[in-house]
């Protein structure tokens, strides 16, 4: 769980206030597109020339989270299409791995017209994570000798609006910056790269009913 992306980034978006997720939709979104980010990184997911996704190698990771997002990736979408697919199932199973794991404490709700209110049992665990994000934010050397998970996560936490990791006048002071981490997504796949910059966007489709499934 140490390096695995869609955990850390649900770990960046969880808020004490909420028992959750600072926005459960956006988490969604964040949270499966880290898990994409997460399986390019590993050589698992490509982009042909036409833009489509496609996999690489047969074996499976051993994470469940990853393994569900390469079964969507063999069908032959393309990234937009496999941020939006199955996010809810996602975020689900991120928290669910969590909890296995001893990092949250789950309290079902009574009804199904609740939603289930997650506590992390130790806060200095997101804590640490948004200090580890706020230097790679303010550090002065080159982005491309932050670790590529660090600046994955900066890129999303950012397209995401997650203020308490990145804030209004962070993104204003250090926009360059960040439009740097994203940009090095498109080293693993120009349309990885577009997919995050038009997060925003995809959110906002999404809370409107128009996110897919």
């Amino acid at each position: 769980m140490n390096d695995d992306l869609a955990c850390l980034m649900y770990l960046l978006a969880y808020d004490d206030a909420a028992k959750g997720p600072y926005n459960r939709s956006r988490t969604e979104l964040l949270v499966r597109t880290a898990a994409l980010i997460d399986l390019a990184l590993r050589g698992r997911l490509e982009e042909d020339r036409g833009g489509t996704v496609t996999v690489s190698g047969a074996q499976p990771t051993g994470d469940p989270v990853l393994d569900g997002v390469l079964s969507d990736a063999a069908a032959g979408h393309g990234w937009k299409r496999l941020v939006r697919r199955h996010r809810k199932q996602t975020l689900t199973q991120v928290e669910d791995r969590l909890a296995a794991a001893g990092v949250l404490t789950v309290k079902t709700p009574r009804t199904r017209f609740f939603t289930r209110r997650l506590t992390v049992n130790d806060r200095a665990v997101p804590a640490a994570l948004r200090a580890r994000v706020s230097v790679a934010l303010h550090g002065d050397g080159p982005v491309t000798e932050l670790p590529a998970a660090d600046a994955a996560l900066l890129a999303l936490a950012a397209a995401g609006g997650i203020r308490s990791v990145v804030s209004r006048q962070d993104h204003k002071t250090f926009r360059g910056r960040i439009d740097a981490c994203t940009g090095r997504l498109a080293t693993y796949a120009p349309g990885l790269e577009k997919a995050v910059r038009t997060l925003s966007t995809t959110m906002i489709a999404a809370q409107g009913g128009m996110g897919g499934s």
